[in-house]
């Protein structure tokens, strides 16, 4: 990618940031609107989990594809790609007769959002090259999470109460449309100097895992345990195929070498627990205050703004720390946050009461806006430039999984709770369990951010750098032999 200006620059970061916006902002606007798609489309609670992780599970099982895809036939084609399809599949979404149907569309727009905030991630790494300039560019794109938390809420809200849940999707058509647009022109085409070779065989087992692991959670307390166990069985058998292939391939999907830095797998395990503890939270947050406490959609998202609110004001600060001090502190204070957070739902049954209610979400919206920038600087600054899509693929990848299994989780976990009783009365004794869940990944955020943030973590991942780069460059001399 050729050196830009100043100027140049931070319009490439309000493009990649357009993108993550739509993303985003759908999955928030969404949540506002499951209640009104519950009463429209006749859905269940597991209906409810598959509108969300059907679009999270192709999400997630597809990232690492776009994103090695994307360093070896051009970042900027396949991120236009991804536009057009995400566009598209949004206006299916809006079109939808079916609870079917629904989660069909979802999933053609997952395929797009694939291609989307892995490889803007990757285009921004290859943009920003100073590190400290990179971090700061990260805690811009972790605001724009806040935004999107902050906007989502409300835009749902407005949009259920005064046209209908449909309408939710007609948010990402201009986006995306003038993303597009400004992509095509403003831009720069880059790529890897070595482009990675396709991986069917593991992108199967991906799937496999993902798919098997999630249906089974969902499915659990409707179909019963013994009915699921298959699916679990194949979710181990495709991860110690993978496990047992992928070190095998020389140009695997999942570079299993990647986990050598310890900061690299604690951002990775640290991301599925954060974004599994949003995953959940939003999903029984919006249930309670629309089932339980009776809110129309508009005042419900008036109630998510306590923890949006610090959550777009925590990600830029947390950038700037990470640029500054690297990622212990954020870690440690989103994870001190969200913990605490969870404590307060769980033992003292926050959601009763307004105020431990409002504490309750202003404190996840702080350990959440202080989570993302390190986690997002941790697996692209120590890797090589050129396999910048396949680790930034691997983080977002890491976001997805934790979303889908939070959902999968939590949605499993109330839905036992409350059985054939109504929410009103079964509501509050049935969530414990689920904020429980959630009190224990802020604790896992917190732990491991403060184990794989030290002097001994960031050696492993200077000496896992280092290993990557010299491999990478005998690749390179081989290949020119070769040819």
């Amino acid at each position: 990618m050729p050196e830009l200006s100043p100027r140049r620059r931070m319009l490439v970061l309000a493009i990649c940031c357009m993108s993550l916006l739509i993303v985003s902002l759908d999955n928030t606007v969404l949540n506002v609107a499951l209640p009104s798609m519950q009463r429209e489309l006749h859905a269940t609670t597991s209906g409810l989990q598959w509108t969300i992780d059907a679009y999270t599970l192709v999400l997630a099982s597809l990232l690492m594809l776009s994103g090695s895809t994307a360093d070896r036939i051009g970042r900027k084609r396949v991120f236009m790609i991804g536009l057009v399809v995400f566009t598209v599949g949004s206006v299916l979404c809006s079109l939808a007769s079916s609870l079917s149907l629904l989660v069909v569309f979802r999933m053609v727009q997952a395929i797009g959002g694939s291609m989307l905030n892995p490889v803007a991630m990757s285009i921004i790494t290859n943009t920003f090259t100073d590190a400290r300039e990179r971090a700061r560019a990260i805690g811009v794109w972790g605001a724009v999470v806040g935004i999107s938390m902050a906007l989502g809420p409300l835009v749902g809200g407005l949009l259920v109460q005064s046209v209908s849940w449909r309408a939710i999707f007609w948010v990402n058509l201009p986006i995306g449309l003038a993303a597009l647009l400004l992509t095509l022109r403003f831009v720069p085409e880059s790529r890897a100097p070595k482009g990675r070779r396709p991986d069917p065989v593991g992108q199967v087992l991906v799937i496999a895992l993902f798919g098997a692991l999630t249906y089974g959670i969902i499915q659990a307390p409707d179909s019963g345990l013994a009915s699921v166990t298959p699916y679990f069985v194949i979710a181990a058998a495709a991860l110690g195929a993978l496990l047992w292939y992928e070190p095998r391939r020389d140009e695997p999907l999942i570079d299993l070498r990647f986990f050598r830095s310890a900061p690299f797998s604690g951002a990775t395990v640290i991301a599925i627990s954060a974004f599994a503890a949003l995953g959940g939270f939003l999903f029984m947050s919006t249930l309670y205050l629309q089932n339980v406490r009776g809110l129309d959609a508009l005042h419900a998202g008036l109630w998510m703004l306590p923890m949006a609110a610090p959550t777009f004001l925590c990600a830029p600060l947390s950038g700037r720390l990470v640029g500054t001090r690297g990622p212990r502190v954020p870690l440690l204070i989103a994870g001190t946050a969200m913990t605490v957070s969870g404590v307060l739902f769980a033992v003292f049954e926050a959601e009763t009461s307004n105020v431990t209610l409002f504490i309750g979400y202003v404190l996840f919206g702080i350990g959440f806006g202080f989570v993302n920038a390190p986690i997002t600087n941790t697996a692209v600054s120590g890797m090589p430039r050129s396999q910048a899509g396949v680790a930034a693929a691997v983080a977002s990848t890491s976001r997805q999984l934790g979303q889908t299994l939070g959902v999968a989780v939590i949605g499993a976990v109330l839905a036992s709770g409350i059985g054939s009783s109504s929410y009103r009365g079964a509501f509050v004794s049935a969530a414990r369990p689920g904020w429980w869940i959630l009190t224990l990944c802020g604790l896992a955020v917190l732990t491991l951010g403060l184990l794989t943030s030290g002097h001994w973590a960031r050696r492993t991942a200077e000496r896992t750098a280092q290993r990557l780069e010299t491999t990478e460059i005998r690749q390179v001399v081989g290949a020119s032999h070769r040819g």
